[in-house]
Parts: C-alpha cells; structure tokens; sequence
C-alpha cells in the first residue's frame, strides 16, 4: 500500500451556519480523517454537525454536538474516505473555527 502524505484537509476556516462542503477527496486517491479540531469562539453554547456525503440523519459523524462557549472539541478519529467523497459541516453560530487533517494515499 502507498504511505500517506499528512496534510491539512480542510481549515482553519469559520464553520458556516448551514450545510457547506469543506472537503472532497481528490480523484485517484484515498483520505483519512485523523483529527477534527473545532474551536467555538462566541459567547454561547453552539451545536456542530459534520457528515460524510450528503448532510442526513445517516451520514452525520457529529449530530448537533454541543461545545459550550470558549471551548475546544479536539477529535482523534480514523475516518477512510473514497475519490470523490465530501466532509460537509455546518455550526449553529458562525465564530467557530474548523480544522480537519489527515493523510492522503495516491492510488496506483
């Protein structure tokens, strides 16, 4: 099997308040998902929901998380992902800054 490259997948970037693709896998290669880092800057509680496809009931990793305010989710997660596969997130209050890394693996 090819080795990874590690890189930054999506981020940092301020999560927008509705459904936003923030990452599609390249053709002829394979990502995963290694850590989520979401830090939640506004002055209240917000929820957070990220989904893999299409944002459904079935294809969310997170469902309406909530972080309270000042707080930081740092997710370590191993999260493999087709060509063409999107992440797509979204936060209740705009201030709340995304980051995703992972490695990606070119197919032979």
């Amino acid at each position: 099997m090819a080795a990874g490259i590690p890189k930054r997948l999506a981020g940092p970037a301020l999560a927008a308040a509705t459904d936003t693709l923030i990452y599609t896998v390249p053709a002829n290669r394979r990502s995963v998902v290694r850590h989520i880092h979401w830090v939640n800057s506004t002055g209240a509680a917000v929820t957070l929901t990220l989904s893999i496809g299409a944002d459904a009931v079935a294809t969310r990793w997170f469902d309406a998380y909530s972080l309270a305010t000042g707080a930081v989710l740092d997710a370590f997660v191993y999260l493999p992902m087709e060509a063409a596969e999107t992440l797509r997130a979204r936060a209740s209050a705009i201030n709340t800054t995304l980051t995703v890394s992972g490695d990606e693996i070119a197919l032979a």
